[in-house]
């Protein structure tokens, strides 16, 4: 059971990751063309400054997960330092256990927001709906659920690794 819900939560970290490096491309491309349009041939694109912010807005709730899931989003680093073996795994759990709730938070207003903000429309791109922009909270905290509860099964300290 447990070998199962890595495996799959690997799979939609992984998933999670690519898509967030998919959104920095994305963003990284259109910045470029921004840049060509508004002082090259001084005719800027409107639509691509909102297409850039939200392309950075899905890099980063995409990325959450793996910062989650490596043990590098919530550094208590010093407490866990300082901490015996047995208590360790005791503050594993209140970390884990807070970053749930903050992450419930963040997917319940997320998906509120994204169903109140389906008649709004965005600015430049006056076609697409706030829901778009909105729904990267939802679908982001989904990702970080799975990679909360992955690295509490199987716990990885890349953040203390790193520390000098």
């Amino acid at each position: 059971m447990k070998e199962t819900f890595l495996r799959i939560e690997r799979f939609t970290s992984g998933l999670a990751m690519a898509g967030a490096c998919a959104m920095l491309v994305v963003a990284s491309a259109l910045g470029m063309f921004q840049i060509v349009t508004r002082f090259v041939l001084e005719q800027p694109a409107e639509w691509s400054e909102i297409l850039i912010r939200l392309s950075l807005i899905w890099m980063v709730f995409l990325g959450i997960p793996m910062a989650f899931r490596q043990g590098a989003m919530v550094s208590v680093d010093v407490l866990y330092r300082w901490s015996p073996p047995r208590l360790r795994r005791g503050l594993d759990w209140m970390v884990a256990i807070a970053s749930l709730l903050l992450i419930a938070v963040i997917l319940w207003w997320g998906w509120d927001y994204a169903v109140r903000g389906k008649v709004q429309s965005m600015a430049g791109l006056e076609s697409v709906s706030m829901f778009w922009g909105y729904l990267a909270l939802p679908v982001g905290a989904l990702f970080c659920i799975l990679g909360i509860i992955g690295n509490l099964l199987d716990p990885q300290r890349h953040e203390l690794e790193t520390a000098q």
